[in-house]
């Protein structure tokens, strides 16, 4: 890989962080009474993600719609079976038990995440319409109904929000 390459692929992880980093910072500020604060955020982080476009173009992996969901299916797996496992296990290893918590619930979203992308893969040419619902405790996604409670972290129905 080039020099270049290198710089394209750190560009690209340091704007997708700053979209989602201050993503967040604008809730915040919305939560803390300041919402021309929080409307700034929104604003540089909808231009961080121009950017993030521009280098994920560079990168080659804005690709055709179904070998994106290949794509994100197998990094969800990736995810779900190797990474969160030794996250977990070193979070128990340096008694950490919140980030072994925060991490089990990611691995166990994340393996959700990977069936409805292999669901969409298999159905591909017959899409379907269903709405998705996402616990904002844990980041579990519900296809099709609103659960009661969530499966993985037993958060009530109210900490669910439809992703329009």
């Amino acid at each position: 890989m080039s020099k270049t390459e290198e710089n394209i692929k750190a560009a690209f992880a340091g704007e997708a962080k700053a979209v989602v980093r201050l993503r967040l910072y604008a809730d915040k500020a919305m939560d803390e009474g300041y919402p021309q604060i929080a409307k700034l955020f929104r604003a540089i982080s909808e231009a961080e993600l121009v950017h993030a476009k521009k280098h994920l173009k560079n990168m080659k992996e804005l690709k055709d719609t179904e070998s994106n969901l290949t794509s994100s299916f197998e990094g969800e797996k990736n995810v779900s079976e190797v990474l969160y496992p030794e996250f977990i296990k070193t979070a128990h290893e340096e008694d950490n038990p919140i980030a072994a918590l925060a991490f089990t619930y990611s691995r166990d979203a994340e393996e959700f995440h990977a069936s409805l992308y292999k669901k969409m893969l298999d159905h591909f040419a017959q899409e379907r319409e269903t709405e998705y619902y996402v616990c904002k405790v844990c980041g579990y996604v519900s296809d099709g109904t609103l659960p009661e409670k969530c499966p993985i972290c037993q958060a009530k129905q109210e900490a669910f929000f439809e992703v329009k």
